[in-house]
């Protein structure tokens, strides 16, 4: 009795001891349960998308885009019927999801090279690969004939840059053969044509060929062209032996264009915490684009029609679902993406400073499914210290959840540059945490990554980058499924939870460097090569 009468004494005690719960302390618990919530709920809703999102599925789309360029004279390039037609398929299966869809239309500069050949007529006969530079001017239909007039190459790596370097010799009716290095594109081949070059014809200072731009459809002079190195230095060769004549036919159709990107959002979610995911739909006029990029536009796909699934978004009223995510959840698919990143800039571009803030974070999902891949994941942090610098705040916790997903999937991967050559750019330069995986273009995969990869050492990621051969065999379904669980497991993740993006992570360099993506670098010219 005595010590039941001892417990009921100390009951009241302890209670009085413990005081009131407070205001702050009911916020606390209640935001803290609030916070709890979220992330179960954005591991339910990933787990989900990441069991039902595959390269089966999304295999499908990249049928219809096959389908969609045969029947258009073989591409989807922006501003063609075939680019149309993929932006009407995805915007229909979209809207019938359920989401806020809308074409955000802007003009551009189309372009397509009808031509670009060369052939050296003497001192013997031969053929050289050329690549006609965007916005050049053209020859006229079978070419030019004319002498090959070398530029000096400068110690310090400025050649064909000043008229000073045009002074030692002859260029009026010829050729100038010019090394890369030291200026733009633009400003080699203007030199060239004030000192009465009829062509350009630019060789590389490295390996690989030479795809590119002079910047603008104001900028070209004289029809210019991109050759190898070696075939360059051969050239050049010739001309120090006694001289060289070539022909070079190169011709390109420029003229002004509408096209438009594909919009597509969740009706419901927090505005103010909108997540951002986007892949290029547009082809080069070369071929179909079935990996560069079908790939990233059938997988973005294929999660966005499950997350509409899943959270009831087709129902009417679906956003007041307690399925609905938290956040607002945004796809884009981007136009003349391969013109220079056209889309997305129009639409960072055309965006006030509120809407820009309200974007938390963006995702890029460009070329996923290369043949001979690597799986590469953006250096948000410049952990790997190779190239561009870390993007804005939260791309390293971006990155950070992307390879811990992919380590406790068992997939390798390596880090890759930020270099601003895919649709990320425009969103790092505004401040906008960016991410996001790729699997390579032309570069050439090495010993070490076969090791962890599979495929074949010194052979392109994708052979058939940016050609007539990138179709529906160009696909790695392996490297396609590994990127769709990383995308699905995003959305599900950012759909409800935004919180990992400001928290600190560790600091882990990869084995990447400049050129383990083999793309979006110097050879992944979707933001094309100037200089």
């Amino acid at each position: 009795m005595a010590a039941l009468a001892a417990a009921a004494l100390a009951t009241p005690l302890l209670l009085a001891a413990s005081g009131p719960v407070s205001a702050a302390d009911r916020g606390n618990s209640q935001a803290t349960t609030h916070h709890d919530r979220a992330a179960k709920d954005a591991r339910k809703l990933a787990h989900k998308l990441v069991k039902k999102s595959s390269a089966h599925d999304a295999y499908r789309h990249l049928e219809k885009f096959q389908q969609i360029a045969d029947a258009n004279g073989g591409n989807r390039a922006a501003g063609s019927p075939g680019y149309d037609a993929s932006a009407e398929y995805v915007y229909k299966l979209l809207k019938k999801a359920g989401y806020k869809v809308s074409y955000d239309t802007f003009d551009f500069t189309y372009i397509e090279t009808l031509a670009e050949s060369m052939s050296v007529v003497s001192p013997e006969q031969r053929d050289v690969e050329i690549l006609a530079m965007s916005y050049t001017k053209s020859t006229p239909e079978g070419g030019i004939e004319a002498e090959v007039a070398a530029v000096p190459v400068d110690e310090d790596g400025t050649t064909g840059c000043e008229a000073d370097d045009y002074a030692g010799g002859t260029y009026t009716g010829k050729v100038a053969l010019i090394k890369r290095g030291g200026c733009t594109f633009a400003q080699k081949q203007e030199t060239a044509a004030d000192a009465g070059a009829v062509a350009a014809v630019i060789y590389n200072n490295g390996e690989g060929t030479l795809n590119g731009t002079l910047g603008g459809p104001d900028a070209g002079k004289i029809p210019t062209g991109g050759i190898t190195l070696a075939e360059g230095e051969a050239l050049a060769a010739d001309v120090e032996a006694g001289g060289a004549t070539v022909n070079v036919e190169i011709r390109q159709l420029q003229e002004e264009r509408r096209t438009k990107n594909v919009i597509a959002e969740t009706p419901g979610g927090n505005a103010d915490n909108t997540v951002m995911l986007g892949s290029h739909l547009d082809s080069v006029t070369a071929g179909p684009g079935i990996n560069d990029n079908g790939s990233g536009s059938a997988g973005l796909l294929d999660v966005a029609l499950n997350l509409a699934h899943e959270t009831k978004q087709a129902k009417k009223n679906g956003y007041h679902h307690k399925k609905q995510p938290r956040n607002k959840v945004r796809f884009a698919w981007w136009g003349a993406e391969e013109l220079g990143l056209l889309g997305a800039e129009h639409y960072v571009g055309n965006r006030t400073e509120e809407q820009l803030g309200q974007i938390k974070a963006y995702l890029n999902f460009d070329m996923i499914a290369s043949p001979n891949y690597g799986l590469f994941v953006y250096d948000g942090d410049d952990s790997d210290g190779v190239g561009a610098g870390p993007g804005p705040e939260g791309s390293a916790q971006l990155e950070r959840g992307i390879t811990d997903f992919m380590d406790k999937k068992g997939y390798a991967h390596e880090g890759t540059d930020f270099t601003g050559r895919s649709d990320y750019g425009p969103f790092i330069e505004a401040g906008i945490p960016a991410g996001g995986t790729f699997t390579g273009a032309e570069g050439v995969k090495t010993e070490a990554q076969v090791a962890k990869f599979g495929g074949e050492a010194g052979v392109a990621y994708d052979p058939c980058y940016h050609a007539e051969c990138d179709d529906l065999k160009n696909i790695s379904m392996k490297a396609f499924d590994a990127n769709i669980d990383v995308i699905a497991n995003a959305v599900g993740n950012y759909a409800h939870d935004l919180r990992p993006l400001t928290k600190p992570v560790d600091f882990i360099p990869t084995e990447g460097d400049a050129g383990s993506g083999g793309g979006l670098h110097e050879d992944h010219d979707h933001e094309p090569v100037t200089e």
